[in-house]
């Protein structure tokens, strides 16, 4: 009888101690999967420098940090919900599309927004002078077509100019491709790909490219101006299994969005790095200093996002205020 019991105290003493190597083991790590252009410099910045790990050093932890480049919200919201990424980046609208699907599951929220950032529809089809003008012959290509920020908003200028009813009126010639993809289609002018709703600095990229290429509108006049464009987003599970790591993680998205306010130049130039972009410094600076371009934490304008995707029932569960799907930190530094 004492051996039976001896054996159980083993085997509880042993439970005991494999639950807490695995939460040491959950709390050093992390992976954070980026999509491409400057809407993302602060991961950018944050990436070469080791701010992740600099914080995490500050706290007693040793943070291994994996870095990913993924392109569309579909896919960074499958990742992460299959577990292979722990913090992901997106268009406002893909990521409240998560947050509704695992409303009351795995509760996934936006830690804080990548900044107010311009998404800007160019086409190289000289009879298009408006969204009206579009026929069943162009093609506009989207990081997700359908479903990612730059179709949401195509969508809601598509409400405007059609009728409340007929947002999907140019849905039906969208393309799914990513902003290097469709940039490289525009620039060639040998594929089907006339039109692209796309991002800094891609559109600079393109215009300087291809002179049969111009600027059509931008999102902030659909949207009616400044508007965040991406967010960072996590579940409540890593969030709360990981207290260490993801304050280590806030710190340095902080420290990044301060280092390219008051450090730019430096900022174009790692930007070029990471990327291996081929714009000019002068070019990806001007970017940076454009004042269309807001690199900011907090959130603006998103909340007509929730309200339209609820009132075309893509959401089901209508947020009271855009800090319900948001974390607390993000909360505390207002926003919309």
């Amino acid at each position: 009888m004492n051996t039976i019991k001896g054996i159980k105290a083993i085997l509880i003493s042993a439970l005991s101690l494999i639950g807490a190597t695995n939460t040491a083991y959950a709390e050093g790590k992390i992976r954070i999967a980026q999509q491409f252009g400057i809407p993302y410099l602060s991961l950018d910045i944050i990436r070469p420098q080791k701010l992740i790990e600099k914080y995490g050093k500050e706290q007693g932890l040793d943070i291994q940090v994996d870095w990913q480049q993924l392109s569309g919200g579909p896919a960074m919201n499958e990742a992460l919900l299959a577990n292979s990424l722990d913090i992901v980046s997106a268009g406002v609208p893909p990521f409240l599309t998560l947050w509704d699907r695992t409303h009351g599951k795995q509760n996934v929220k936006a830690i804080a927004s990548l900044g107010n950032f311009p998404n800007y529809l160019l086409t190289s089809n000289p009879n298009i002078q408006s969204l009206k003008d579009f026929s069943a012959k162009d093609r506009i290509a989207l990081p997700a077509a359908g479903t990612s920020y730059q179709a949401r908003i195509l969508q809601i200028g598509a409400s405007k100019t059609f009728g409340p009813d007929k947002y999907q009126q140019l849905d039906a010639i969208t393309q799914t491709l990513s902003h290097p993809d469709a940039s490289a289609a525009l620039i060639s002018g040998g594929s089907e790909i006339n039109s692209h709703f796309s991002t800094a600095p891609f559109h600079k990229q393109v215009l300087q490219a291809n002179p049969q290429v111009r600027q059509l509108l931008t999102s902030y006049d659909i949207l009616g101006g400044p508007t965040t464009l991406s967010v960072l987003y996590t579940t409540e599970k890593f969030r709360e299994s990981n207290p260490k790591t993801y304050q280590a993680f806030y710190q340095a998205l902080n420290e990044a969005v301060n280092f390219i306010q008051q450090q730019p130049e430096q900022a174009a130039a790692i930007f070029i790095q990471e990327q291996k972009s081929k714009l000019s410094p002068e070019t990806v600076l001007e970017i940076i200093k454009d004042g269309d371009n807001q690199f900011t934490l907090q959130p603006q304008n998103t909340y007509q996002f929730a309200e339209l995707l609820q009132r075309l029932g893509v959401i089901k569960n209508r947020p009271e205020s855009w800090q319900d799907y948001f974390f607390a930190e993000a909360t505390t530094l207002g926003g919309s």
